[in-house]
């Protein structure tokens, strides 16, 4: 018997399937676009050169899509521990081989699954109380998560199956009251979770950008129409430190250049969206010089993967590397201009990367060196 009792008639499978399907939804649009993004941040070396450039804001759908969805599994988590939490706590604990895989498959899910989503709720505002890697733990855990979600899956599948569908063979003829308080239940879910949607994701879906109320920035608002966040006090970059700044480019015929060397090099303007792992995303219009174009100066092949420098001396991706699709993109740039304007220190100044389809944090600032790699 139960150790807790429950009334409601709303604890029952038809319910929690209800639910479920909707937090499984949830929760795989997060694992996948999870995956792309790190992908993106960490190729495994067969695909580093072959990354697409196209679309030009894929990553800014996928890595918004990502926070989006998991922002509103929040509700639906709650939600579906709520119609479950009876069960939790049946006695005796374990009856057999197949519960103990249940009871094992629910307990690694949802702590997982709240740990999960805290972390990456926390990270979106760019909050670090802990004392580990929030990118690697929060890698592992996508795995542990799914791999415990398709445990619990399998083992539940009959019951799930039997209450798919309103008039599945498991699902008792409630009465009326009853099925009038589950519409109303998964209503108000369905409220809870376009709210909390409508008021985050307008940092990167630009006509609900005035709705971004629980948004952690809003992403047109910072210096030259761009949030920072990384500023360059962050990264103990100073005005001093790139008083005498030189690029250094190396390769088969590697050179230095001045600023003013820079400037005189053909330049271009792109119009191309900054994305960062937090959801947050905002198109600009950038000007500076190809990064193919330098490249060729060096007479560096075509097939080269390069090592980006940076002049900060603080924080991650002081050093990054770049596929060879990126690197001869016409779109991508060592940009020396944001929206019009010298960029700012904090955006980078004397020069950053920007390229198509690319995480924000991969946009190295502050660049003083680009390196061949053969």
């Amino acid at each position: 018997m139960p150790a807790f009792r429950f009334r409601g008639a709303l604890h029952d499978p038809r319910t929690a399937t209800a639910v479920g399907r909707l937090l499984g939804a949830a929760l795989l649009t997060c694992f996948v676009t999870g995956v792309l993004s790190h992908v993106l941040q960490e190729p495994p070396h067969w695909l580093a050169d072959h990354l697409p450039t196209r679309p030009v804001a894929g990553y800014r759908f996928t890595q918004g899509l990502h926070v989006a969805a998991g922002i509103a599994a929040i509700p639906l988590l709650l939600v579906k521990l709520w119609t479950v939490y009876p069960r939790l706590f049946v006695q005796p604990p374990l009856r057999g081989v197949r519960h103990a895989l249940e009871r094992l498959s629910v307990a690694v899910l949802v702590s997982t699954a709240l740990l999960q989503l805290l972390l990456g709720l926390v990270n979106t505002t760019q909050w670090y109380p802990w004392p580990f890697s929030f990118r690697d733990v929060h890698w592992a855990l996508a795995w542990a998560l799914t791999g415990s979600l398709l445990l619990h899956i399998a083992v539940k599948l009959p019951q799930i199956s039997s209450h798919w569908r309103r008039t599945g063979t498991g699902t008792l003829r409630l009465p009326e009251d009853s099925a009038r308080d589950r519409r109303s239940l998964l209503l108000a879910t369905g409220a809870a979770v376009g709210a909390v949607t409508v008021t985050t994701v307008g940092q990167a879906v630009p006509w609900l950008r005035q709705a971004t109320l629980l948004a952690p920035r809003r992403p047109d608002i910072g210096p030259q129409g761009l949030p920072v966040n990384r500023t360059a006090a962050e990264a103990q970059v100073s005005h001093e430190t790139v008083r005498d700044w030189k690029l250094t480019v190396t390769g088969p015929r590697g050179y230095v250049l001045s600023l003013p060397q820079l400037h005189a090099i053909q330049q271009h303007t792109v119009e191309l969206p900054i994305a960062c792992v937090e959801g947050w995303s905002m198109p600009a219009h950038w000007h500076g010089v190809r990064v193919r174009n330098l490249l060729a100066l060096a007479d560096a092949p075509s097939c080269a993967r390069l090592r980006i420098v940076s002049l900060q001396q603080s924080g991650a991706y002081a050093v990054t590397e770049m596929g060879a699709g990126y690197a001869q993109d016409p779109l991508t740039l060592l940009a020396l201009q944001l929206n019009g304007s010298t960029l700012r220190l904090d955006h980078g100044y004397p020069a950053r990367i920007i390229a198509p389809n690319r995480p924000g944090v991969l946009q190295t600032k502050w660049v003083h060196r680009i390196e061949v790699l053969e």
